[in-house]
C-alpha cells in the first residue's frame, strides 16, 4: 500500500515526464479531486494509506491528463471571475485574459449598462460574470454551437442568474432585430490561425473546440465581422469590448475608425502583449 505523499509524488514525475505543465499542481488537484479532498485536506493526510479501491478512481484521471486532457475537463469545472463555473468539451476553457477583459470593462463603464450583448458566449463566462457584477442589467448572450448554449443554460442556472440572460442560437449578429440595442457589447471570438492553433499545446488543439480557436484570415475575420456589425446595435456612447489576437491591433484600430466608432484604443494582457480593444460609438 502506497500514501497519500508517496502517489502525489510518482503522479508527478509521470506527467513532468508526458511534458504536463505545473505537474505538482496537477496531481494534487486530480488527487484530491478522485478522494473528495480539497487540497489543503489533502497536505494533512500525506500519510495516510489509499485503499486499492481509492487507487481505481485516481488511475484514470491520471491518464487523461498524461493524454494532455486540460485539467479543468478531467475536474468538470474550473474557478474565473468569482465564480465555479461548469466546464467540458462544448466550450473552450475560460482563460486568465479573458477574466482580465471582464475586469477592464467593469472599470471603463462608469455607468452600469441596461443591456450587455455578449457574443460567442461558449460556457457563459463573459455573460455570468458581468450579470452578477451588474445585478439589474439584461444580458443576450449568442453563440453558433447549441452544445456551447446548453452548457452555459447550466452555468446560468447553478449561478441562479438564469433569468436575467437570455441566450439565442446566432452566428455573430444573425439573429438579433436590427432595432435592438446595447450599452456594451463583448466578444472573446475564435482569433488564432491554423498556424498558430497547430503549435499550441496539445491541450488546446487536440481538446479544445477547433471552432472556437480558429478564425480564416490569420485569424482577424470573426474579429472583422464583429467590429463592423457592431456599430447598429450600440447605443450612442455604448462600448466593443474584444479579446484579439496579438498581431491584430494596428488593423482593428483603423477598422473601428473605418465602422465608425468615435475613438478606440488597444490594451495590454497581464503579459504585456496587446490583447484587448475597446471602442466606443
Amino acid at each position: 500500500m502506497l500514501a497519500v505523499l508517496e502517489i502525489i509524488k510518482k503522479t508527478t514525475d509521470f506527467f513532468a515526464a508526458k511534458g504536463v505543465e505545473s505537474p505538482r499542481l496537477n496531481a494534487e488537484l486530480l488527487i484530491g479531486h478522485a478522494l473528495g479532498l480539497k487540497r489543503m485536506q489533502l497536505y494533512m493526510q500525506f500519510e495516510r494509506l489509499l485503499t486499492e479501491a481509492e487507487l481505481e478512481k485516481i488511475r484514470p484521471l491520471v491518464r487523461r491528463r498524461a493524454q494532455r486532457e486540460p485539467v479543468q475537463y478531467i475536474l468538470g469545472e474550473t474557478e474565473w471571475f468569482g465564480m465555479k463555473l461548469k466546464i467540458d468539451r462544448r466550450a473552450l476553457i475560460p482563460r486568465p485574459e479573458t477574466e482580465r477583459l471582464a475586469e477592464l470593462v467593469t472599470e471603463l463603464m462608469t455607468v452600469a449598462p441596461a443591456r450587455i450583448l455578449d457574443l460567442g458566449t461558449g460556457s457563459g463566462a463573459l455573460a455570468l460574470g458581468l450579470a452578477k457584477h451588474w445585478p439589474e442589467a439584461q444580458v443576450v448572450a449568442l453563440d453558433r454551437s447549441s452544445e456551447a448554449l446548453a452548457l452555459a443554460g447550466e452555468n446560468a442556472v447553478s449561478l441562479a442568474l438564469d433569468t436575467r440572460i437570455n441566450f439565442v442560437e446566432s452566428d455573430w449578429f444573425s439573429a438579433l432585430p436590427s432595432g435592438e440595442r446595447f450599452e456594451l457589447i463583448v466578444a472573446n471570438p475564435p482569433y488564432l490561425s491554423e498556424e498558430e492553433t497547430a503549435a499550441a499545446e496539445p491541450e488546446v488543439h487536440a481538446h479544445e473546440p477547433r471552432s472556437a480557436l480558429v478564425s480564416p484570415e490569420h485569424g482577424i475575420a470573426d474579429l472583422k465581422k464583429i467590429v463592423t456589425g457592431a456599430p447598429q446595435f450600440l447605443n450612442a456612447g455604448g462600448l466593443l469590448a474584444l479579446e484579439t489576437g496579438v498581431a491584430h491591433h494596428v488593423e482593428l484600430v483603423k477598422l473601428c475608425t473605418e465602422a465608425g466608432f468615435s475613438r478606440s484604443e488597444s490594451r495590454q494582457d497581464l503579459t504585456g502583449r496587446d490583447r484587448f480593444i475597446f471602442a466606443w460609438r
